[in-house]
C-alpha cells in the first residue's frame, strides 16, 4: 500500500512488517464536531478497517485537546468550568461518531491527562538548547532547527516577515511559538517555570511520543494543520528526540460549503447532528469517501441526493441477495460470475493500495452491485449465484462500514406472509384488498420488488430529507 507522503511530496510504502501505528489529531472540543471534522476521522477509519481487513495490526491513538483558549472562552461565557465544557463535547464526539459506525480508536488520550508528560518533553527541550524561558512562558526556538519548514515548504525568511506584523518583545524571535503559557486564570498547572499550561503543539508531540514512539508509520489530520501545527509538532519532536518523527504524514482535505471554508464565523458549519438527521450515516459516509482524501470536497445537497439513489440501489442489492431462490444455475453463469466477483475486488483493493482512492474503490463496489441487481432483474440470480457474490459484497461493505438495515426473522415471516397473501388476492383480481396489503407493507418501511414470476422485498433505511 501507497500513500502520499505530505514531507517528501511521494507515495512511500506504508510499513506493515510489524504492526500500523497511527497518530490523528483529533478535535478541539469546544464546540460541536462538523462535516470537516467527520471526513478526516471517516477518512482514517476506513483506512483502518481495511489494514485490518489484510490481517494487518494498527494501532491508532486520536487525541482530544481538552484544554485551550477556546474552551476557556466558552467556559467563561457559559459561566461553567472548562472541563464541564470539554467534558460535554467529548460525550457528543463519541455519539456522533458512534452513529456515523466509527470504529473507537485503541487509545483518546486527553492533554490534560498528560501536562506531566509535556513538561518532561519541554524540560528536555529547553536541556537540549532548544527551548528557552521568558516573560511570557516557555517557547521553541525556530532557528535552532535547522529543517524548519519542510513540511508546508515555507521559508523562514517569509515567516519572519510575517510575524513581524504582531512581534512579541518577550520573544527571542518572532517565529519562536509557545511551548508552555504562564497564566494564573484557571485551569493552570505547576510547572519548574511557573505556573500555567501548555502551548498547543506540544501535546501532540508529547502524546505521539509516549503512545507510539518515534518514527511512528503515519500521522495523520486535517490539510489545515500542516502549518503550523504539524511543522511544529516536527520540530519540538526531532529536536528532542533526535530522531525522525513519523514516516508518512497523510493530509485529508477541507470540506468546503460553496466553494468556501467551514467557518464559525461565517455561519456555514454543518454539525454532525445535522447531516445525521437529513442524510443518515451511510449517505454521510458515501459522501466523505466520494472525493480523493487529499482534494477538498464542497458539501453539496445535489451530490448527497444523488447519493442516496445509488444506496437505494445497495439496498436492493443486498436483499436480492439474501432472498435469493434455489434454481439451479448454468456452471458457464456461475463461472462468468466468479470473474466479476474476481475484478471487482481486484479493482477495489488495487484503488486503495494507489494513494487510498476511495472514489475508485467505490466504483468498483457499485459495479458489484450493478452487475447483481441486472442479474436480479433479468431473473438470474440463484442462491449458487449469491453464495459467490456474497462474501465479497458483505466485506466491501465492512471496509468502507456501510450498514444495511437487517430484518428478524420474525419480520421475514411475517413479510412472507403478507406478500403471499396479496399474491392471492392479485390472481383472484381483488387488485383493491392486494393494494391494501401492499400499503400495510409499505408502512414497515418495506419496498416490494416485482419479478416476472415472484414478488421480492428489501427494508430501506428511513432518511430525513425523504420524510
Amino acid at each position: 500500500m501507497r500513500i502520499l507522503d505530505t514531507l517528501s511530496v511521494t507515495e512511500k510504502n506504508v510499513d506493515t512488517s510489524d504492526s500500523v501505528r497511527i497518530y490523528l489529531c483529533g478535535v478541539t472540543v469546544y464546540d460541536e464536531s462538523h462535516i470537516g471534522h467527520a471526513r478526516t476521522i471517516i477518512v482514517f477509519d476506513t483506512l483502518r478497517r481495511y489494514l485490518e481487513s489484510k490481517g494487518i495490526k494498527v494501532n491508532l491513538v486520536q487525541n482530544f485537546t481538552d484544554v485551550d483558549d477556546k474552551i476557556i472562552n466558552r467556559a467563561n461565557k457559559e459561566n461553567v468550568s472548562a472541563e464541564k465544557i470539554s467534558t460535554r463535547y467529548i460525550t457528543n464526539y463519541f455519539n456522533d461518531f458512534d452513529k456515523l459506525n466509527v470504529k473507537r480508536a485503541d487509545s483518546y488520550p486527553k492533554a490534560t491527562e498528560h501536562i506531566t508528560d509535556m513538561i518532561n518533553l519541554i524540560q528536555g527541550l529547553i536541556d537540549k538548547g532548544f527551548a528557552y524561558i521568558s516573560k511570557n512562558g516557555v517557547y521553541f526556538s525556530v532557528l535552532k532547527f535547522k529543517e524548519y519548514g519542510k513540511l508546508s515548504k515555507k521559508k523562514i525568511e517569509e515567516l519572519i516577515a510575517g510575524a513581524r506584523v504582531e512581534v512579541d518583545e518577550t520573544k527571542n524571535d518572532p517565529v519562536d511559538f509557545a511551548l508552555w503559557k504562564f497564566a494564573d486564570d484557571s485551569p493552570t498547572w505547576d510547572s519548574p517555570w511557573g505556573k500555567g499550561r501548555p502551548g498547543w503543539h506540544i501535546e501532540c508531540s508529547a502524546m505521539s511520543l509516549k503512545y507510539l514512539g518515534s518514527n511512528f508509520e503515519i500521522h495523520g489530520g486535517g490539510r489545515d494543520l500542516i502549518f503550523p501545527h504539524h511543522e511544529n509538532e516536527i520540530a519540538q519532536s526531532e529536536s528532542f528526540s533526535g530522531i525522525n518523527f513519523a514516516k508518512i504524514w497523510m493530509h485529508v482535505g477541507m470540506v468546503t460549503i460553496n466553494g468556501e471554508k467551514m467557518s464559525k464565523s461565517l455561519g456555514n458549519t454543518k454539525s454532525i447532528d445535522f447531516v445525521l438527521n437529513k442524510w443518515g450515516p451511510n449517505i454521510v459516509r458515501l459522501f466523505c469517501l466520494a472525493g480523493h482524501y487529499s482534494k477538498p470536497i464542497d458539501y453539496s445537497e445535489d451530490l448527497l441526493k444523488e447519493t442516496i439513489t445509488k444506496w437505494r440501489q445497495v439496498e436492493n442489492c443486498y436483499f436480492e441477495l439474501v432472498l435469493a431462490d434455489n434454481s439451479v444455475s448454468e456452471s458457464e453463469e456461475l463461472e462468468k460470475i466468479k470473474e466479476i466477483v474476481r475484478e471487482s475486488k481486484m479493482e477495489f483493493d488495487n484503488a486503495l493500495d494507489s494513494d487510498f482512492n476511495t472514489p475508485l474503490a467505490l466504483s468498483a463496489f457499485f459495479k458489484l452491485v450493478k452487475s447483481t441487481n441486472q442479474l436480479a432483474s433479468s431473473e438470474k440470480l440463484t442462491r449458487s449465484i449469491s453464495n459467490i457474490i456474497l462474501p465479497t459484497f458483505h466485506e466491501m461493505l465492512s471496509i468502507l462500514a456501510l450498514n444495511v438495515i437487517e430484518v428478524t426473522e420474525n419480520e421475514k415471516n411475517k413479510i412472507s406472509n403478507l406478500i403471499e397473501q396479496r399474491n392471492m388476492l392479485r390472481n383472484q383480481k381483488k387488485f383493491q384488498e392486494a393494494d391494501d396489503i401492499r400499503k400495510q407493507i409499505s408502512d414497515m418501511n418495506i419496498i416490494l420488488i416485482d419479478h416476472k414470476n415472484k414478488t421480492l422485498w428489501m427494508k430501506q433505511e428511513k432518511i430525513g430529507i425523504e420524510n
